[in-house]
């Protein structure tokens, strides 16, 4: 029996090094998952079963598990390489079958698609034209490569402090002109763009001409703005304010959001009617110097791709040249109640089974889920130090084992020598 024992120690000790020595090769891995041998002992079944004197018959491999602890974090210079700070594994579409995966290192293909080495497709949610992110259903996430076509201003936003020591600027006396300093109070100015992207300057100027009661005049490109109704006048509203410096919206005209619009044939740049909502419902006025504390619009020029960034939510974002940015979709990431129970698929992949339970589909930094860190990779989780020292200790083992069939044999060979 002592062969037998022995035996099957030398098998479970070289299997252990199989293990250990595959940690070791995998040292440089990314995303690698350092795995462990776990023994169980044997004992020989009788009919009347076991009893406290038996003695085993040696020892078996009963499982060999994965050890999914988080790995360190290493930067790169690749923006599309990504590592999971936390649980979770990307979903990755290899020809229709989904495998998951801790491996990062991914480049866009020919058709921009984001890859990894073997071609496998990261997933993801799509985002549509404008940047909203469809999270119906996880897909192969695609990026594209073309330049962002020109916005026109739709809303300006304008947030001035206005300074109730100024003088009283009489209407009749002194009408508005944008030439002329001494016919207004304050003035700011704002780049709005027309359809084609082009730059236009419109100018805001403000006029006292009461106690909490302010003309406000708009100019585009220098030239003021005409009266929607009578074209000859400029357009202009008036703003009320109470006594703690806020403006009154019941008051003021169209309480405090009016439209501006432009003759597109006015512009000389091809474009369509320059029209647009501009709000002033954050302006206030209080007795210190003028200053303009919000200012705002949402147009822009078009713009060539600069760069693709990746956020620690997993949103794929475009940049561009005219500073703007737009999301290209979202990473999605899969958690597994049981992760012992998925099965190793090679090229750092991982196969759902029965034992790991269903996916479980999530957005970096939701619930239960890991942020992204974009330009890193997640280094494997082998302590080489502990693998070098599990890797003697396996090979004490083997030679204790083979000492015990060297002396089983010297005793056999006493009793052979008998007379």
């Amino acid at each position: 029996m002592s062969f037998q024992q022995a035996l099957s120690g030398l098998n479970a000790a070289s299997k252990n090094l199989d293990v250990i020595g595959n940690n070791v090769a995998n040292a440089n891995t990314v995303g690698f998952k350092a795995s462990r041998a776990e023994f169980a002992d044997v004992y020989a079944s009788t009919v009347m079963g076991t009893f406290s004197n038996n003695i085993g018959i040696g020892t078996k491999l009963n499982a060999v598990s994965q050890i999914f602890t988080q790995g360190a974090i290493s930067v790169t210079s690749n923006p599309f390489d990504v590592a999971i700070s936390g649980e979770g594994f990307f979903r990755m579409d290899n020809n229709g079958s989904i495998v998951y995966s801790r491996n990062g290192q991914f480049h866009l293909d020919a058709n921009g698609y984001l890859v990894n080495a073997n071609g496998l497709r990261l997933t993801g949610y799509a985002a549509d034209e404008n940047g909203n992110i469809n999270a119906a259903a996880p897909q192969p996430l695609r990026l594209t490569v073309s330049s962002i076509e020109a916005r026109g201003t739709t809303e300006v936003v304008q947030g001035a402090v206005l300074d109730s020591r100024s003088p009283v600027i009489d209407r009749a006396t002194t009408p508005f002109d944008p030439n002329d300093s001494t016919t207004y109070t304050h003035a700011t100015s704002i780049a709005i763009y027309d359809s084609l992207g082009n730059t236009h300057t419109l100018s805001t100027f403000y006029v006292k001409r009461g106690p909490g009661e302010w003309d406000v005049y708009t100019a585009l490109n220098g030239t003021t703005t005409p009266d929607p109704d009578d074209p000859s006048l400029p357009s202009v509203h008036t703003l009320f304010f109470d006594a703690a410096g806020k403006i009154d919206l019941d008051k003021t005209d169209s309480r405090g959001v009016f439209n501006v619009r432009v003759d597109g044939a006015t512009l000389g740049t091809g474009a369509t009617d320059l029209e647009f909502e501009y709000n002033l419902v954050a302006t206030s006025q209080t007795g210190q110097a003028f200053s303009n504390e919000l200012q705002r619009q949402n147009g822009y020029t078009s713009g060539r791709l600069t760069s693709f960034t990746i956020d620690e939510n997993g949103v794929l974002k475009a940049n561009y040249s005219n500073q703007q940015s737009r999301a290209q979709g979202q990473i999605v990431l899969v958690s597994f109640v049981n992760p012992q129970g998925l099965v190793p698929a090679g090229g750092n992949n991982f196969l759902e089974t029965m034992l790991s339970g269903t996916p479980r589909l999530g957005v970096p930094g939701s619930s239960n889920f890991g942020t992204v860190v974009s330009g890193a990779l997640e280094d494997a989780n082998v302590d080489l130090t502990a693998e070098l020292v599990n890797m003697i200790t396996a090979q004490r083992v083997y030679q204790a084992n083979a000492q015990s069939i060297k002396t089983q044999d010297s005793v056999m060979q006493t009793l052979v020598n008998m007379r």
